[in-house]
């Protein structure tokens, strides 16, 4: 089978589950309003997804727990786990089977089987809060329904039937449910395993040689981890190249039902849950001081960092003892700052990949906050590549979207370059689009993609009608310093105001210039500026360093416009439309009237 096939079955059957899931809506109808449903819906999804993981190895877990009753906390969890099989366990007597066998004891007793999780597991059901659920539930007589519903048979959710990659799926689409229900902005998006796809494989494929041999240890961290879907397909990917390779995940999340899903997943897989932690990744690191092989991330765009800011600022101030002392971006938009946060965490030889919108490119002017971000990333030689992703492929924007490569030590041919990839027209349409996203990275479309940005070339990569372009620019390219050119006062009868013999320079037609670092500033001056105000000066003592990456020029394609005979021609046909059209709806025949 291959990815393509694997991926269309993949996302029937998470339709279906999370679709069946997403079915007790009925029964919270009119008990909840439709932005309320997740609050019983995920937490519920998370308990039964343990419940159908910890099934197979239930009797040995109660046959241990009995055997082991008298002995202290730490030794008796240590043989409970071996048991389970995971590092949770419970050890209820009830299953979802019992519970609905007795529906008058349904809360007394759906309450001690929660309780019976180990401790570690109950610090992540406490994150969503439930408990206040269970009693507005069972008050309302909805208690069993819902937990019957969960127990059909096509709800069943152990990993031998719906494996992690699945599940991450199912998590997802039912947090985008909940999502578009609170009618969240489109910088509250979530990532679709395609895109993820092609980020990891953008990551990976220059350290093919660190990823093979024995002991092989990799460290991933995702800043912004949502689900933590980033995180678990670089480890799948990883293990890709080498299956005995360890990976250790790391990530932070700001909403506490997401993190309460990412890390119930990430110990279903094996994970250790300390390496998740909850809390605003900018203004309450929780990873200070740690320094990663992998960086991989979608934060928020367009969203404002006030919250934040006063953790920030005070950040900033500590100057290089701190991750943001290079510049801050405007208020309305933190995204940059993120970037600043993972490159950070980044070892020498680390590789971050990270996604942006179109303002990281060119926000800001020169000497404010997001060019300061551009220049101290470009100037390090950090910058690796950007590629430009199609438009619609997010569920909920369709905006412009670029996947920034990020790395401490570039390749020898790579240093002082930087590569940019126009991908927007690498995808396949949809038969049925989700939300907002209308396309997709097929595999062969992510292949093209990252050949493209492995052969390091300027050159276009064709798909049958589909287009890749790859060009490579030096690092200064995309700086340029801002020069305030003056003009001089005039008086009434337009003579130039001295002032110690020097023109006074006249406020009002004060302008500026932003002069490529290649070029020599004074020639520029002389060959752009002097020619129509031969008596205009630069004030250099204003000069500033902008960077910015223009895009959309650099890929500039020239259109002639077309012939006027063309154009006549299809006005004349336009016309002739009109004149049918109008004789099919009125019967008459217009052809004569002037």
């Amino acid at each position: 089978m291959t990815e393509n096939q694997r991926n269309t079955q993949t996302t029937i059957n998470v339709q279906k589950q999370a679709n069946l899931i997403w079915n007790v809506a009925d029964i919270l109808r009119g008990l909840y309003k439709p932005h309320e449903y997740g609050k019983v819906i995920l937490p519920m999804t998370v308990i039964k997804r343990l419940h159908d993981t910890l099934l197979p190895t239930r009797e040995k877990v109660l046959k241990a727990s009995e055997q082991h009753k008298d002995l202290n906390e730490a030794f008796r969890h240590r043989f409970l786990t071996q048991e389970s099989g995971y590092s949770f366990y419970n050890t209820s007597v009830y299953t979802f089977d019992t519970l609905l066998a007795d529906p008058a004891n349904m809360e007394t007793n759906f309450r001690a089987y929660l309780n019976s999780f180990s401790g570690n597991m109950l610090d992540i059901l406490e994150s969503f809060k439930f408990d206040v659920e269970i009693s507005t539930l069972a008050d309302n007589d909805a208690l069993f329904h819902v937990i019957q519903e969960f127990n059909k048979k096509e709800s069943y959710l152990g990993p031998d039937k719906v494996t992690s990659t699945d599940m991450g799926y199912v998590f997802e689409e039912l947090v985008r449910k909940f999502s578009e229900s609170y009618n969240e902005e489109a910088g509250e998006h979530f990532t679709s395993r395609d895109i993820i796809y092609l980020m990891t494989d953008l990551l990976l494929i220059e350290d093919r040689d660190t990823l093979t041999g024995e002991d092989v240890v990799k460290t991933v961290y995702d800043q912004t981890m949502g689900t933590s879907q980033m995180l678990s397909a670089m480890q799948e990917r990883i293990h890709d190249f080498n299956e005995n390779a360890e990976v250790r995940t790391y990530g932070q999340e700001l909403n506490p039902e997401t993190y309460a899903i990412a890390k119930a997943d990430t110990m279903i897989r094996g994970g250790n849950p300390d390496n998740m932690a909850l809390g605003s990744t900018l203004s309450n690191d929780q990873f200070e001081g740690y320094e990663f092989d992998y960086s991989i991330s979608n934060p928020p765009f367009g969203s404002d960092w006030k919250r934040d800011q006063k953790a920030v600022k005070d950040e900033h101030a500590l100057g290089e003892n701190g991750r943001f002392s290079i510049g801050l971006p405007k208020i309305s938009d933190g995204q940059l700052l993120f970037q600043l946060n993972g490159i950070s965490k980044l070892k020498e030889t680390g590789r971050m990949a990270i996604i942006h919108n179109g303002s990281a490119l060119f926000s800001g002017n020169a000497g404010g906050g997001e060019s300061n971000i551009r220049q101290y990333v470009i100037e390090n030689d950090w910058l690796e590549a950007i590629v430009q992703l199609p438009n619609d492929l997010f569920y909920n924007t369709g905006i412009s979207t670029y996947i920034w490569v990020i790395t401490k030590t570039k390749s020898p041919e790579r240093e002082g370059k930087v590569q940019l990839i126009d991908a927007s027209k690498m995808y396949e349409k949809r038969r049925k689009n989700i939300g907002e996203k209308r396309v997709d990275i097929s595999e062969e479309c992510r292949n093209m993609i990252v050949q493209a940005y492995g052969e390091f070339d300027n050159k276009e990569y064709r798909l049958d009608e589909k287009v890749v372009e790859s060009k490579i620019f030096d690092n200064e390219d995309f700086g340029y310093t801002r020069v305030t050119v003056e003009s001089p006062q005039r008086d009434e009868e337009g003579n130039i105001v001295l002032k110690k013999n020097k023109p006074v320079a006249d406020p009002k037609l004060r302008d500026t210039e932003e002069i490529p670092l290649k070029e020599d500033i004074n020639n520029y001056f002389k060959r752009e500026v002097l020619p129509f105000n031969p008596d205009a000066w630069m004030d250099r003592k204003k000069d500033k360093i902008g960077y910015e990456i223009p895009y959309t020029r650099l890929f500039y394609k020239y259109s002639p416009p077309e012939h006027s005979e063309v154009i006549a021609e299809r006005i004349k046909k336009l016309e002739e439309s009109i004149v049918a059209n109008f004789q099919a709806l009125s019967g008459k025949d217009v052809s004569n009237v002037d």
